[in-house]
Formats: structure tokens, sequence, C-alpha cells
């Protein structure tokens, strides 16, 4: 079968090593750029143009879309899926997950374990009562459009805390407010999930002195093995939002784990590197399994 894999920079890792495991797996394989994609959409039925040619054939998409790009990448997955193609991710599943307060609103309406977050519009004024809510300081600011830990800022005393809320809102940037887990030491816990398994786990500890835990800020990553309430709380995560292929990150804390955020394309580098765990194959296989449930009746073997 031809799987597809939506990516912008053929060089990635994660990009390198899914097409490394459909080769390997004896189907085709093809990187398309999603932002390259021309979009038709006429009476005859949805098609896609990339690079001049229509694209046919495709069985399977992995999308690896990344945030700055979240609107129209989705909107290249959800035309594959109207073509009939099987997504690896689901796109409303990327659009929920990629919205930061409406994930939130909806793991805390799924009841799951999370940091005490708060939400405002730029009411003047009403920065003290923010801050009160989350618990005082110290606490943590995140900008809603925020990566790779990007727009995240740790106010260690009330003062501060209130002058940075002053300056995203005086900027109309949107913030949420977040509780601080002292005990999570600078430390998170990031779960791999392939079709509602957990494939693999690793913990990341922030670089000394960085409350951050990503490794994109010099992170450092090494294996762990999740309680069965982690576990289940990774699982439980993922499911509210509809993600068959996630990254849960979540804190180790005094009242169990709490879930930062659910990400829909979760690079494959540090988790391979950490665990040793071939997480790309798993993904392949999950596409696999999911084009012969689509289509049974389908010659696999073209």
């Amino acid at each position: 079968m031809k799987i597809a894999v939506l990516s912008r920079n053929s060089n990635l890792y994660s990009t390198r090593r899914l097409v490394e495991e459909i080769k390997k797996a004896g189907h085709e394989s093809l990187i398309v750029d999603h932002s390259l994609c021309d979009l038709i959409i006429e009476q005859e039925g949805p098609s896609i143009i990339y690079r001049g040619q229509k694209l046919e054939g495709v069985d399977a998409i992995i999308p690896r879309i990344g945030a700055s790009v979240t609107f129209y990448g989705t909107a290249v997955v959800r035309q594959f899926e109207l073509m009939g193609a099987f997504s690896a991710v689901n796109s409303q599943a990327i659009v929920r997950s990629r919205d930061k307060l409406r994930s939130l609103q909806i793991l805390s309406k799924a009841g799951l374990g999370m940091p005490k977050t708060a939400f405002t519009n730029f009411s003047k004024g009403g920065e003290k009562q923010l801050i009160e809510q989350v618990g005082g300081a110290p606490l943590i600011i995140k900008l809603l459009e925020g990566t790779q830990g990007l727009g995240v800022v740790l106010a260690e005393t009330k003062k501060a805390a209130q002058s940075v809320v002053e300056a995203f809102h005086g900027l109309k940037a949107r913030i949420i407010v977040q509780e601080f887990i002292k005990e999570a030491k600078g430390a998170d816990i990031r779960a791999f999930i392939v079709n509602g398994k957990v494939v693999g786990a690793m913990k990341r500890q922030g670089a000394e002195g960085e409350f951050r835990s990503n490794l994109h800020r010099g992170g450092v990553a090494s294996v762990i093995k999740l309680s069965r309430v982690e576990k289940q709380a990774a699982l439980n995560a993922a499911k509210a939002l509809g993600l068959d292929i996630a990254g849960v990150d979540m804190l180790q804390s005094d009242r169990g784990p709490l879930i930062l955020e659910v990400n829909s394309s979760p690079g494959l580098e540090g988790i391979e590197h950490a665990t040793g765990i071939n997480v790309a194959e798993e993904i392949i296989k999950y596409a696999v399994e999911g084009v012969q449930k689509k289509y049974p009746k389908r010659d696999q073997t073209q």
C-alpha cells in the first residue's frame, strides 16, 4: 500500500524514521509537504494537487503537522480523509489538541488530574484575582500559542506574576495562569501512545536552574516505568481528545499524575533514544491495520 507522511521537512528525525519503517514493512512511502498542497473542492469530489500533480492512490497518511500551520495542515488531513485515506491521527483531534484552552477544558470535563488553571479576558485590574485563583505565587504563565517551552514563564512572587500578566494583557496576548507543582522538581513524564497502548515512556529532567523540561531547552531524557495510575491517566487523556497517536505530558505530584498537555505530533527522537523502543514501527503497524480494517476486501499487496 501507499503511505504518505505529511511533513514539511524530509530531514527531520521523525520523518526519516517513519519512511524507513514504511519501506522496511514493504510498502510504498511518500513524503508530502502539506503546506504545498492545493485542495480542489468540486462536484466530482475532493482532490489534492501536489507540486503540479494530482495525488492518487494514497491508502494511509501519518500527519506531522507543526503548530504554526495547524489550520492549513488540518485542512489537508481532512481532505485526505474525505478522499478515503486512513489517517493515523484524526483531523478534528489535531484541532482539539492544538487549542490549549479547549484541550484543558475537555480534560477537566473528563475528570483528569491537572494543575489548577485559570484563563481570563483582558480585564484590567483582574490580575490579582487571576493569580489567587491558582493558589498564588509561584505560578506558571503560558502563552496559548507557545510550543517547545517557548512562551512559558515562572513567576516566583505575586508582584512578578502580576507584572508579567499585565505585560501579556497589554500586548493582547492570550495566556493561561497555572499552578506551579514544586514537588515535580523541574521534571515531567512523556507517555507515547499508539492505538490505545502506551508503547514507551520517558522522564525529562530540566537543566540545572531550569523549570522547563523540554528537550529543546536542554532537558535530559531517561527511560521510566509508569505506575498503573500514570499509565491509565495518559490513556484517558488521549482518549478524551480522540487521539490514537499522542505524546501525553504529565507531572508527578503529591496528588497523583497531573496532565500538562497532549501532543498530536510528538517527536520520535527523544522517546526512541531514551527507551530503545522502535516507536516508528508501531505507528506504521497501526496505519496498516487501520487501512485493513477500513477496507477489508482491498488487495493490500499492491
